[in-house]
């Protein structure tokens, strides 16, 4: 192999291997955290039959609740 061939491979091997270092921050910005309205409000199109039993509408300690309860049941190292 030449010397030329061996420079050229490092040289787009450098190449491909910076490739990456180029990527921007992937951080949600304040303006895309909006929401319409608060998730534990209800919207006036909301099929009742998705609610939680326990579940009282427009109360967001009641939603957080609800939200916990969820979240722990998928986890599998919770005691049961």
């Amino acid at each position: 192999m030449s010397a030329r061939a061996i420079v050229f491979g490092f040289a787009v091997a450098a190449a491909v291997a910076l490739a990456g270092c180029g990527e921007k921050p992937q951080t949600l910005e304040a303006s895309a955290k909006k929401y319409q309205s608060e998730p534990w409000a209800v919207h006036s199109a909301a099929n009742p039959g998705f609610a939680a039993s326990g579940w009282k509408a427009g109360d967001k300690a009641s939603w957080e609740a609800e939200i916990r309860q969820r979240n722990q049941s998928q986890n599998d190292y919770a005691p049961r």
